[in-house]
């Protein structure tokens, strides 16, 4: 009769009895916090995105015309971006100094309280140039708690996940990214059934104080979590670095410049969750909400692809799974901002879902465990938090960029393609050139005295 199994499938010791020991529960329960959690942290920075496009031009930049406000609204939505860097080294230095977990505490409260200020901020009409500034304050923060939530969500996951299984689980946390998008979408597809007077003096605030709720969820769920035992074990080990940043920018360098690059593919993400709304509504005079549910289906899709296609890379490597999500992406920019300036409803709905739903997420679902993986337990949160920020603040900017360089008439749309077109094979191109490690131990990876001991030991043999 067979064992009973753990979910990387490994029998259980004794045969436990169905669900198996808290230990070999522990991946499972790492996961679904990560997925949780990363839900309701991005819920709170993607309504932003989401106001950034349709409401936040009329309601704090009022004096511009449309197309300006529109282009000032989404610098503001880069703005976060700019921050994120430092938030990677200050949130990162502290994730491999004293744990992943009391870092994901820190950065969840931060991102509540901040995003519920915005929903309480005054408009431009009653407190003038004061509200933009304030807005642009508010922002800097959701950006240096974003900075550290995936990074160390994606630590704490892969550090918990069985041997072999390590991409599907850490799978989990953008799943729980495009979770928190489709339900700040929905929030705001509701809200924005509202009279155009209401949904811009009260309507569009209810989103932001419901972040209120999202903190003491997020907090629940997280408090019970344990550190990783490959944290727990370098502490005892006295392996902790004393300057992660130090080391990671000494001994890792080209995995932090191979990550930066790779990170570029965000923006593919927010050309079409961020730069579309904003276009298609206020420029080639779209529905709102036909754009609002191209983005909620297609992430509703890539919730059901994501883990498949993290399930490809344990069984067949991460780089080939990723540099045919970024380059797919690639060409597949191309028709569906070719759809969106033609202002065709169920084109942009149909490229957009296979874009941004199915080929896109092919490079997003595994990044957590392909980033992760290139280094070790000492710099992995450091390195994993500053790589992507670095990586991700491009993309962040890339929704203004294409508000100033999209053209007029039919072929205005080839310049924001070439844009999105060619971040996407930065990142793919660049994915190829990075080692292998769905099938290296944990302990291994990212060691580089490791990889020089096996090295030396290859040439002496030779």
């Amino acid at each position: 009769m067979s064992q009973p199994t753990v979910p990387g499938g490994t029998p259980a010791p004794g045969g436990t009895a169905p669900g198996g020991t808290a230990h070999e529960r522990l991946p499972r329960k790492a996961a679904l916090a990560s997925f949780v959690g990363s839900m309701l942290e991005y819920y709170d920075f993607f309504i932003y995105g989401a106001a950034a496009g349709l409401v936040f031009p009329q309601v704090f930049f009022p004096e511009s015309d449309p197309s300006t406000g529109t282009l000032i609204s989404l610098a503001t939505f880069g703005v976060a971006y700019v921050a994120r860097p430092l938030g990677a080294v200050v949130i990162g230095h502290f994730g491999d100094r004293v744990g992943r977990k009391r870092m994901l505490v820190l950065t969840l409260l931060l991102m509540g309280v901040s995003t519920f200020l915005i929903g309480a901020l005054p408009s431009y009409a009653a407190i003038g140039v004061a509200a933009p500034v304030l807005l642009v304050v508010l922002r800097v923060l959701q950006g240096l708690s974003a900075a550290g939530e995936q990074s160390g969500a994606n630590s704490l996951t892969l550090e918990h996940a069985p041997e072999g299984r390590r991409g599907f689980f850490t799978s989990f946390t953008l799943s729980g990214t495009q979770a928190g998008l489709i339900l700040a979408n929905v929030v705001f597809l509701l809200v924005a059934l509202l009279p155009e007077d209401q949904l811009l003096t009260w309507g569009w605030r209810i989103p932001f104080f419901l972040s209120a709720v999202v903190v003491a969820v997020g907090y629940w769920v997280r408090r019970s979590l344990p550190e990783t035992a490959e944290f727990e074990r370098a502490s005892e080990e006295e392996q902790v670095a004393k300057l992660p940043v130090a080391v990671l920018f000494r001994d890792h360098w080209a995995s932090v410049l191979r990550v930066v690059l790779c990170a570029l593919v965000s923006v593919v993400s927010t050309i079409v969750s961020t730069w579309a709304l904003a276009h298609g509504t206020n420029v080639v005079g779209m529905e709102r909400s036909t754009l609002l549910w191209m983005v909620i289906l297609a992430n509703v899709v890539a919730l059901g692809v994501l883990p498949l296609w993290a399930r490809l890379s344990d069984r067949v490597g991460r780089r080939p799974v990723f540099a045919l999500g970024a380059l797919g992406s690639a060409a597949l920019a191309f028709p569906f901002l070719w759809a969106l300036q033609q202002g065709s409803g169920p084109l942009v709905v149909v490229f957009g879902v296979a874009l941004f739903g199915v080929v896109y997420s092919a490079a997003n679902g595994i990044w957590p465990s392909f980033y992760g993986e290139m280094f070790g337990t000492r710099v992995r949160y450091s390195g994993t938090a500053i790589g992507t920020q670095i990586g991700f603040a491009l993309g962040g900017f890339s929704p203004a960029i294409a508000a100033a360089i999209v053209g007029e008439g039919p072929g205005g749309w080839v310049p924001v393609a070439l844009l999105t077109a060619g971040a996407a094979t930065v990142a793919g191109l660049c994915a190829l050139t990075a080692r292998e490690t769905a099938h290296v131990p944990l302990e291994q990876l990212g060691d580089v005295h490791t990889r020089a001991a096996a090295r030396q030991k290859t040439l002496t043999r030779a």
